[in-house]
């Protein structure tokens, strides 16, 4: 279908919202909150230029509102980091280069087959599905990579828990899927991607342990320094026995030596040596 036609005088309004939920339910609700946070965050300390939005109208045809698509996640490395209202491909550096549907009941149709060939037209570089409660489907986690226009499935693996795994060269991540629950994980470093909640759990702990360190450290200073103090004093009053003792050996020797003169002045005999 042809495209609208526009003046050069009208004014086109592009809305920010279709007045439809976020989600269907907290089943694809709490992935995609915890895929917005978690990448938001990561890349935010990690790489620059790189913006990481959801559910957010993206505008892809300069003149036309209804050429509109809206990913739960999506991640455009090379574009700045800011909040915005929208996103207008004409008016931005470049398109998403991944993107991560949480599919539902009413969205798993658009999710399969309607929304891949969009995404492939804006040259989105991967393309995930995650199905929260495994129902729509088979397996729950599947990903793709751009080819020549088509989305080629991406390997899925299963660690020794049977969870799902399926590494993404453009995140430079591999999403975990099990029971549920979609997480992150950093190959790189070992360790899973948290939510701004979590990470400020971590940082205040650690905050509470650097500060617990710090109290120690200090304890164990005024301990050192309380000894020193004591060894000091005790080293004084060691140097003051022995000077009391030397000065009282001499006047020991002083007397003995009188005693010996008086007596030999008293016999007669000479003082013995």
């Amino acid at each position: 279908m042809a495209s609208p036609v526009f003046s050069p005088a009208t004014v086109i309004d592009y809305p920010e919202t279709d007045g439809l939920p976020v989600a269907e339910s907290d089943f694809q609700l709490v992935p995609l909150i915890y895929a917005v946070e978690a990448l938001r965050l990561y890349f935010s300390n990690a790489v620059p230029e790189v913006y990481v939005s959801g559910n957010l109208f993206i505008y892809y045809e300069e003149g036309n509102p209804r050429a509109v698509i809206a990913p739960d996640v999506f991640v455009v490395r090379g574009a700045p980091r800011h909040t915005r209202r929208i996103y207008q491909l004409w008016r931005e550096p470049k398109g998403p280069d991944f993107v991560l549907e949480i599919t539902s009941r009413q969205t798993r149709r658009a999710d399969q087959m309607d929304k891949p060939s969009t995404y492939a037209a804006l040259g989105v570089r991967e393309y995930f599905q995650y199905d929260p409660t495994g129902d729509y489907l088979r397996p729950p986690l599947q990903g793709g990579t751009l080819v020549a226009g088509t989305y080629q499935a991406l390997p899925v693996t299963t660690d020794a828990s049977g969870a799902l795994e399926i590494h993404s060269a453009v995140l430079g991540l591999t999403l975990h899927a099990e029971e549920g629950q979609l997480h992150f994980y950093n190959p790189a470093t070992g360790q899973w991607l948290p939510t701004y909640a979590e990470a400020e759990l971590a940082r205040q702990a650690a905050e509470a342990r650097a500060a617990q360190e710090a109290e120690a450290r200090q304890a164990a200073e005024v301990r050192a320094a309380q000894e020193a103090e004591a060894r000091q004093a005790a080293e004084a009053r060691a140097a003051q026995e022995a000077i009391i003792y030397a000065a009282a050996q001499t006047r020991i020797a002083e007397l003995e030596a009188q005693l010996q003169a008086l007596r030999a002045a008293q016999t007669g005999q000479p003082p013995l040596e």
